[in-house]
């Protein structure tokens, strides 16, 4: 066993994922806890540290094996300065120096970065990305949001915004209004939010189709649902699906004719759809792609699942060693 360890965060809105990585990339504890939203957000330092002190306490080992912490949090966040912007869904409404913070609580140094920035550099250090030092991962989720890694460096952009793949313009005649305040982003498309939404005013609106009949019997839709009844042939979520992923092969092939990355790498929930999802993508992405970026740039699935944050988070840590 490694006698140094750096400990990966990925914060999130509900629950934070925390592990002991070895400078190797091997993970030698993993656990999860909820995120602690008291105090406008202002416990979780503390309560990392109690959740460090605990872990190494059950695993009989001193503080000072460990080596440093990295973390990804959501929001807009400077890597330099540690500071996280505009996390809502912690409760941080204005400038939080989470890094600062962090450091005076634990005394341990400190690394931070956007945890979809962390989760693109973990599938690049141990995931399908493994190899490449240019890539791009998306995250399709609730939203849609990505990172891209750049000879093996974050491209985090003047205000740490660079990446905002899932608020590209998709339909700017008649689309749904996005949270950012725009119409007929990406993610209000391809997004599990999009898909659901596409798929309940097909149900509503029609009797026929497995989709159909599935939401009158359950009342409820998942994208999940979508894209079982899909594979399965049912022309309703078919349609639904074909929509999302025609917009997200677009999207997607102007990002590989800008950057030409090595690979491009598909994580989040919508994900788990898996090869079908991946076919029927592949579809619709080569159609535009400027030639010597079909060469080049290939599309795949995620595979580090939730352990990619946590990753890429020790990753940046041991950066600053």
């Amino acid at each position: 066993m490694e006698n140094k360890w750096i400990v990966g965060v990925d914060i999130g809105g509900t629950t934070s994922k925390m592990a002991f990585i070895t400078p190797k990339g091997d993970i030698v504890s993993k656990w999860q806890i909820p995120t602690d939203h008291r105090n406008h957000g202002g416990n979780i330092p503390e309560q990392l540290k109690y959740e460090i002190e605990k872990k190494c306490s059950e695993l009989g080992a001193e503080n000072t094996c460990l080596m440093g912490i990295g973390v990804g949090a959501p929001g807009s966040v400077n890597a330099v300065t540690g500071i996280v912007r505009e996390a809502t869904n912690l409760s941080w409404k204005s400038a939080y120096p989470l890094k600062k913070n962090l450091e005076a609580t634990t005394g341990l140094p400190v690394a931070i970065d956007n945890d979809a920035n962390c989760a693109a550099l973990g599938e690049m250090w141990k995931g399908s990305g493994q190899g490449a030092r240019n890539l791009v991962l998306v995250t399709l989720g609730t939203g849609i949001g990505s990172g891209i890694v750049i000879n093996g460096h974050i491209v985090h952009g003047a205000g740490g915004a660079a990446g905002e793949i899932g608020h590209l313009a998709s339909n700017t005649k008649d689309g749904y209004l996005c949270k950012c305040g725009k119409h007929g982003c990406l993610e209000t498309i391809a997004s599990a939010t999009g898909i659901v939404r596409a798929a309940l005013a097909i149900a509503n609106d029609h009797s026929d189709g497995g989709l159909s009949f599935f939401y009158k019997q359950n009342g409820t839709i998942t994208a999940k649902n979508v894209f079982d009844f899909a594979e399965r042939g049912d022309h309703q979520a078919k349609s639904v699906v074909d929509y999302a992923l025609e917009h997200l092969g677009i999207a997607l092939a102007n990002v590989a004719n800008t950057l030409n990355p090595e690979k491009i790498v598909i994580g989040g929930g919508v994900s788990k759809a898996g090869q079908y999802l991946l076919t029927r993508l592949n579809h619709y992405y080569q159609q535009h792609l400027f030639p010597t970026v079909k060469e080049t740039t290939e599309i795949k699935l995620a595979s580090l699942g939730n352990d990619a944050g946590v990753l890429g988070a020790a990753w940046i840590a041991d950066q600053l060693t």
